[in-house]
C-alpha cells in the first residue's frame, strides 16, 4: 500500500514538474516575443528616415549629424523640430546624454565600488546586513521620485552651493542620476568581490600584507572584470534613463561643452515630444529613429556587461 502511495506521489511530482516547465517556457517565450515585436515596431517607424526621400527632404536630414553654417558650435548643431525651417541635428542630444552619463558615473562609481569593497572585506556581519539592503533599496525608488527630489531640493542646494548660472543643468541631473546607478554598480561589484576565491586573501595575509593591501591590491584587481561589467551596466542604465533627466536637466538642447549648461538627452526628447507630435510627420519618424538608436545602444552595452559577468563566473569556477 505504501509503495502504491509512493508511486502516485512520484507521478504527481513528475506531472507537476512537466506543467511547471511548460508554464516557464511559455512565459519566457512571451517575454522574448514581446521584445522582438517592440523592436520590429520601433524600427518600422524609424525606417522612413533612411528610405523615404520626401521625408528626408522635408526634415532637412542632411543636418542630422553634419554641421550647418554658423559662427559657433551652438548654431551649427541645432535641435529645433517645430521651427519654420526644422532642424534635426542629434549632436546636442547625444552630447547632453553623454554629459549627464559621465557626471552620474563619476559620482556613482567611486561611491558604489568603495561601499562594495567595504561590505565585502571590512564590514562586520551586522553592519553588512544593514548597509547592503539600504543601498539596494535605492533601486526600488521610482525614477520620477528621484527626479522630483532633484528638481525641488537638489537643484536648489547645488545652485546655492556652487552658484551655477542655470539652476537645472548636466551636473544636477547627473548627480540625481547617480542615485539610480549606485544600486546597480554596488550589487554587481559586491558579487564580483565575493566571488574571488578565499585562498587569494589567505595567501596575501600569510605573506604579511594588511587587510587594506589585500583588498586593494589582490581582491579588487581579481574582481576587476566584474567591477568593469557593473560600470557597463550602469552606463546602459544612465543612457536610457528618462524621468530623472527630463525633470532635472533643464530640457534645453544646447550644443555646449560646459557641464553647467542645461541639456536635453535622447530619452528625455522622446518623452517630452512624442505625445504632441503629428502622426506620420518627419518629426514623428525622427523620434522613432532616436528610440531605435537608444534601443541598439542599450542592448549592446547590456549584452557586453552580461557577457563579461558570464566570463568572470566561468573563470572563477575553473579556478575553484
Amino acid at each position: 500500500m505504501r509503495e502504491g502511495q509512493n508511486a502516485r506521489e512520484e507521478r504527481w511530482r513528475r506531472r507537476s514538474d512537466r506543467w511547471a516547465h511548460r508554464v516557464i517556457f511559455v512565459l519566457s517565450l512571451t517575454a522574448i516575443m514581446t521584445i522582438v515585436l517592440i523592436f520590429i515596431f520601433i524600427f518600422r517607424e524609424a525606417l522612413p528616415i533612411l528610405t523615404n526621400p520626401e521625408i528626408q527632404r522635408e526634415a532637412s536630414l542632411r543636418h542630422f549629424f553634419h554641421p550647418m553654417e554658423g559662427p559657433d558650435l551652438a548654431s551649427r548643431y541645432m535641435w529645433q523640430p517645430v521651427a519654420l525651417v526644422p532642424k534635426y541635428s542629434l549632436i546636442p542630444l547625444i552630447l547632453g546624454t553623454l554629459k549627464t552619463t559621465l557626471v552620474a558615473l563619476g559620482i556613482a562609481a567611486p561611491l558604489a565600488i568603495a561601499a562594495a569593497l567595504y561590505t565585502s572585506e571590512f564590514a562586520p556581519p551586522r553592519i553588512r546586513e544593514l548597509i547592503k539592503p539600504a543601498i539596494e533599496l535605492l533601486a526600488g525608488i521610482p525614477s520620477v521620485v528621484l527626479g522630483f527630489f532633484a528638481l525641488i531640493v537638489l537643484a536648489t542646494w547645488m545652485h546655492r552651493l556652487f552658484g551655477f548660472e542655470t539652476r537645472l543643468n548636466a551636473i544636477t541631473a547627473g548627480t540625481a542620476l547617480a542615485l539610480a546607478l549606485i544600486p546597480i554598480i554596488y550589487t554587481v561589484s559586491e558579487d564580483a568581490l565575493n566571488a574571488v576565491p578565499r585562498s587569494l586573501r589567505e595567501a596575501s595575509l600569510a605573506l604579511g600584507a594588511t587587510r587594506w593591501q589585500t583588498a586593494t591590491r589582490v581582491v579588487l584587481p581579481a574582481a576587476s572584470p566584474g567591477v568593469f561589467a557593473s560600470l557597463v551596466l550602469g552606463f546602459g542604465r544612465a543612457v536610457g534613463e528618462t524621468m530623472i533627466v527630463l525633470m532635472a536637466s533643464g530640457n534645453a538642447a544646447i550644443t555646449s561643452w560646459r557641464f553647467t549648461d542645461s541639456v536635453r538627452t535622447l530619452a528625455a526628447t522622446i518623452a517630452a515630444e512624442l505625445g504632441e507630435v503629428v502622426f506620420g510627420s518627419p518629426h514623428y519618424h525622427v523620434l522613432f529613429f532616436i528610440g531605435a538608436l537608444l534601443f541598439v545602444v542599450t542592448f549592446a552595452v547590456n549584452s557586453v556587461g552580461v557577457y563579461i559577468i558570464h566570463r568572470v563566473q566561468l573563470r572563477l569556477r575553473g579556478e575553484r
